[in-house]
C-alpha cells in the first residue's frame, strides 16, 4: 500500500462503491491514511462498508451483490479487489445454492411427500381429507397473520413457517381423527354419525389439548422483548389454533357427509391394533430396565453435548465454501489481519475526543486495531470502529468486547459500544436472562393442563419431563453436527459453524416442546382408554402403542418433510433450525416415544393413574385413586 499511486487507486475503488449505494458509510486506508486498516506486512488492506440496516430474509446481500458488481474488474496495484463480509458470504452461498426452493415450491414438495405418507397409511382415496384440511388452514393462518403485519413488524421468516409448518401440523391433526374415526366405523354396529360422533370425543379432544399444549410452549416467544421473535410466536400460535379449529368444525362435516364414499377401497386394519407395534410394545415393556436405560443413555449423550453450547452468529467460513467471498475471507485470515473485520464493534462517542478514545481502546487487550475516521464525526458526535483478533461473535470475541466496555467505564468520555456482534451478546442477556424462570412456568402451565387430561398427577410429570429431554436432544444435535461439523460438511457441504445463533435455542424450545407433546397427547390418551376399560397397565401400554405407533410414525414422519422443506432454502441458519425441528421429532416419536415412555409407564405401574381427590376437585375431574394389584385382562391379541 505504500507504492506510488496505490492509495489513489484505492480510493477510485472505494468512488465506484460509494456510487452503487449511495446511503453507505465507508472507511479505509486511502480516506484515513489510518495503519488500522492495513496488514503488518503492508501488502493487503481493506475497507468497511456500512449499509442501512433493513429488514428482510437477505437483508445485505442485495448491497453486496451491487458492490461485487461495482467492482467487477478493478484493480489495485495489479491485484484484483473481493467484496466479503458476512452479507457477502451469505449471497455467496445463495448463489451457490441456487434460490432454495421458495415458500409455494417447497410447500408444494412437502404435500406431495404427505399425500403419499397418507397414501400408504389410508390405502383409499381418504388420503386427499388431511390434504384438503391443511389446503384450509395454511390460507386461513396468513390472512390472519395479515392483520398482525399491518401493525407490527413480523419476520420474513413467518412465511415459511406458515406454509410449510402449518402443512405438517394440519395433516398431523386431521390424520388423527380421520384415523380414530375409521377405527369406530369398524365396530359392529354402528353408524357414520356414531362414528364421527365418537371419533370427536376422544380424538378431537387430544387435538384441543396438543393445540393448547402448542400455544403454551409458545408463549416463551411471546414473552421476548424482541418483535421479530414475537412475531415468530404469533405466528405458531395461530398456526396451531387455526389447525385445531379446521380439524373439529370442518374436518367432522366432511366425515360425516362425503367421507364414506372417500373411504374406498376400505379395508378393517385400522379396526384392531398393528400387529408390529404390538408387538414391540410387548417386547419394551418385558425388558423395561433395559429399554429404560439404553434410550435414557442416548438422549444424555445428546444432552451432554448441548451443555457445549455456543451462542453466537455462525463463523464467518461456515457462511460460505468458494467464490469471491469466500476467497476474499481467506485473503485476510492469510494476511494476519484475520476475520475481525468481518465482525468489528462500533463506539459511539457522544462527548470527548474520538482519537483519544481510539488510542485507549487501541490497547485493549484482543483488540487488533482502531479506527476514527474523520468523515464518521457530525455535531459533536462520532463513530469509532473497533477491529477485534478473534470473531466478534466469538467465546473470545464476546471476551473482547466485555473488555472493551469495561475500559470506556473509565473513559471521560461518553461512549456507548455497538455493532452486530455486540448486538448479537445484548440479545444474549436480554433472552435468556430469565429464560429458567420462563421455561418453569411453561413447563407448570403444561403440567396443569395435561394433569386434567390424563387425569393423573404422574403421567403429565413424565410428559413433561420427557419433553424436556427430547428439546435437550434437540440441541445436542445441532451442536454435534452444525457446531461441531459431525456432518454438516458432508450433508450440506458447510463447515462447521463453531456457534449457533443466538436465537436458534429459545425458538426449537417454544415448537418443539409443543409440537412433540401432541404425540405424547395421542399416545397416553389411548393407554388412559385402554386402563380405564381394563385396570391393567401392561394391556394399556400394548395397546396403546399398538393403536397409536403407525399413526404417530406417520405423524412424525409427515411433520419431518416440512421440516427438510424449509431446510432446502438457502442460507446455514434455516438448515440448523430445520435439522433441530426435523431431528427433534424424529428423535421424539422414535426414541422417547417409542422406547423410553412406554417402558417409563411400565416401570411405574400402577402409580401412573394416581390422581388423588384433592387435585381432582381442584382440576373438575373424576379422581384415579391407586387400587391394589388385580388380575388384568390379556393384552389384546392382533386379529
Amino acid at each position: 500500500v505504500d507504492s506510488p499511486g496505490i492509495r489513489k487507486q484505492l480510493d477510485a475503488a472505494i468512488s465506484r462503491v460509494e456510487r452503487a449505494l449511495p446511503e453507505a458509510r465507508t472507511a479505509s486506508y486511502a480516506s484515513t491514511g489510518d495503519r488500522a486498516f492495513v496488514s503488518e506486512d503492508g501488502r493487503t488492506t481493506f475497507a468497511l462498508v456500512y449499509i442501512k440496516a433493513k429488514g428482510g430474509v437477505d437483508q445485505g446481500q442485495p448491497e453486496a451483490k451491487l458492490a461485487r458488481d461495482a467492482l467487477a474488474g478493478v484493480t489495485v496495484g495489479g491485484a484484483p479487489i473481493e467484496v466479503t463480509g458476512l452479507d457477502a458470504l451469505r449471497a455467496s452461498a445463495g448463489e451457490n445454492e441456487g434460490g432454495g426452493t421458495g415458500v409455494l415450491l417447497g410447500t408444494l414438495l412437502a404435500a406431495l411427500g404427505a399425500l403419499l405418507v397418507l397414501a400408504f397409511v389410508f390405502r383409499s382415496f381418504m388420503a386427499i381429507v388431511p390434504i384438503l384440511m391443511a389446503i384450509v388452514a395454511v390460507p386461513t393462518t396468513f390472512l390472519l397473520i395479515w392483520p398482525v403485519a399491518a401493525i407490527t413488524d413480523v419476520s420474513v421468516i413467518v412465511q415459511f413457517l406458515a406454509a410449510l409448518i402449518g402443512l405438517g401440523i394440519a395433516i398431523d391433526y386431521a390424520l388423527l381423527v380421520v384415523v380414530r374415526w375409521r377405527e369406530e366405523r369398524q365396530q359392529p354396529n354402528t353408524t357414520n354419525e356414531a362414528a364421527v360422533r365418537n371419533a370427536m370425543q376422544h380424538a378431537g379432544s387430544a387435538v384441543v389439548f396438543s393445540g393448547t399444549t402448542v400455544a403454551i410452549s409458545l408463549l416463551a416467544l411471546l414473552a421476548v422483548p424482541i418483535p421479530a421473535l414475537r412475531s415468530i410466536g404469533i405466528a405458531g400460535l395461530l398456526i396451531a389454533m387455526v389447525s385445531v379449529a379446521v380439524a373439529i368444525t370442518l374436518l367432522p362435516v366432511v366425515l360425516a357427509t362425503i367421507g364414506p364414499r372417500l373411504d374406498w377401497p376400505r379395508n378393517r386394519r385400522d379396526a384392531r391394533a398393528g400387529r408390529g407395534w404390538s408387538a414391540w410394545a410387548r417386547l419394551v415393556v418385558r425388558h423395561r430396565w433395559a429399554a429404560a436405560a439404553i434410550s435414557t443413555a442416548a438422549l444424555a449423550a445428546l444432552v451432554v453435548a448441548a451443555v457445549s453450547i455456543q451462542l453466537g452468529n455462525p463463523r464467518a467460513n461456515s457462511l460460505a465454501q468458494a467464490g469471491p467471498a469466500r476467497a476474499g475471507l481467506e485473503k485476510l485470515e492469510d494476511s494476519g489481519v484475520g476475520t475481525g473485520p468481518l465482525s468489528p464493534f462500533d463506539a459511539l462517542v457522544r462527548s470527548g475526543d474520538p482519537d483519544a478514545v481510539a488510542e485507549t481502546l487501541a490497547e485493549v487487550d484482543g483488540v487488533h486495531s482502531v479506527a476514527a475516521p474523520a468523515d464518521w464525526r457530525r455535531g459533536g458526535t462520532a463513530l469509532v470502529t473497533i477491529i477485534p483478533t478473534e470473531d466478534g461473535n466469538s467465546p473470545a470475541g464476546r471476551e473482547t468486547l466485555d473488555r472493551i466496555r469495561a475500559t470506556t467505564q473509565t473513559l471521560p468520555a461518553d461512549v456507548t459500544i455497538g455493532g452486530e456482534a455486540a448486538q448479537g451478546a445484548d440479545f444474549l442477556d436480554a433472552v435468556y436472562t430469565n429464560f429458567p424462570l420462563l421455561l418453569a412456568l411453561i413447563s407448570i402451565l403444561t403440567f396443569i393442563l395435561l394433569a386434567r387430561a390424563f387425569r393423573s398427577l404422574i403421567l403429565p410429570l413424565k410428559a413433561v419431563l420427557l419433553n424436556l429431554l427430547s428439546v435437550g436432544a434437540a440441541w445436542g444435535l445441532i451442536v454435534l453436527v452444525w457446531q461441531k461439523g459431525l456432518g454438516s460438511d458432508e450433508l450440506f457441504g458447510i463447515e462447521a459453524t463453531q456457534a449457533i445463533n443466538v436465537e436458534m435455542p429459545i425458538v426449537i424450545f417454544a415448537f418443539l416442546f409443543g409440537v412433540s407433546m401432541d404425540y405424547q397427547v395421542f399416545i397416553i390418551s389411548r393407554m388412559r382408554e385402554a386402563y380405564d376399560r381394563t385396570g391393567s397397565t401392561e394391556t394399556a401400554i400394548v395397546e396403546g402403542i399398538g393403536r397409536t405407533g403407525r399413526l404417530v410414525t406417520s405423524a412424525a414422519l409427515i411433520l419431518g418433510l416440512s421440516f427438510v422443506a424449509f431446510g432446502a432454502q438457502p442460507g446455514t441458519e434455516a438448515k440448523i433450525f430445520a435439522t433441530a425441528l426435523g431431528g427433534g421429532i424424529l428423535i421424539d416419536a422414535t426414541i422417547i416415544r417409542g422406547i423410553l415412555a412406554p417402558a417409563v409407564v411400565a416401570l411405574l405401574g400402577r402409580w401412573n393413574w394416581w390422581l388423588p381427590n384433592w387435585a381432582a376437585r381442584i382440576l373438575r375431574v373424576q379422581p384415579s385413586l391407586v387400587q391394589p394389584k388385580a388380575t388384568a385382562d390379556p393384552a389384546p391379541q392382533p386379529a
